[in-house]
């Protein structure tokens, strides 16, 4: 076999295995787009469902409405947490949840926020019976909590995808072909977010 032959399957072999790594590397980062788009799709849904329930909500009696709204700030406050306008806050979040431009971490911290925000609201619903059976009420935080269910199942894959991911960016032989073809770390959602299970919803 003449040297020619022999530099061109060596030439062929190598062009093959670098073919093989940028290959991974590409299907590894579309993946990670994939997978934070799944995440993006559940927020923005859990954001348009907010202001309904907010709605709900300041439609309640006056009076009703005003120690519901105390009651929920005395649980936030017994849990660490304080809101002068609970709903105010809820809205805020949700406007950050459904805002495309930010980033999916910041998207998922207002999650996390709204999230504590309901948590108390319908645990405090409990003790007003006309609110927890208003029709618009209960379907509503039927579909919240459904959707945060979704939110931390896709927390949580995306947080697979982005590991191996970087792993593959990080470890022998693709790390030299990622710094080449400029593939980098990507960054996972802190683990309290992609862990955080939905409040308990009794019903």
């Amino acid at each position: 076999m003449s040297a020619g032959i022999i530099i061109l399957i060596v030439v062929v072999v190598l062009v093959i295995i670098i073919a093989t790594l940028y290959n991974g590397l590409v299907k590894a980062r579309n993946l990670t787009d994939e997978a934070e788009s799944q995440i993006g799709v559940q927020l923005k849904r859990r954001a348009d469902l907010i202001p309904n329930l907010v709605n709900t909500v300041k439609g309640y009696a006056k009076h009703e409405h005003d120690t519901l709204m105390d009651a929920i700030q005395a649980r936030g406050v017994a849990n660490g947490q304080s809101q002068a306008d609970p709903l105010a806050d809820l809205e805020k979040q949700a406007d950050v949840m459904g805002d495309t431009s930010k980033s999916i971490a910041t998207r998922a911290q207002a999650d996390s926020q709204a999230t504590q925000v309901l948590g108390h609201l319908f645990a405090v619903s409990e003790n007003y019976p006309n609110l927890k059976a208003a029709q618009n009420f209960s379907q509503l935080q039927e579909e919240l909590t459904s959707t945060e269910n979704r939110v931390a199942a896709s927390r949580t894959n995306y947080n697979r995808t982005i590991r191996d991911y970087n792993n593959k960016v990080e470890v022998f032989p693709t790390n030299i072909f990622a710094g080449m073809f400029h593939f980098t770390k990507k960054e996972q959602l802190p683990v309290e977010e992609a862990t955080k299970t939905a409040p308990e919803v009794k019903f």
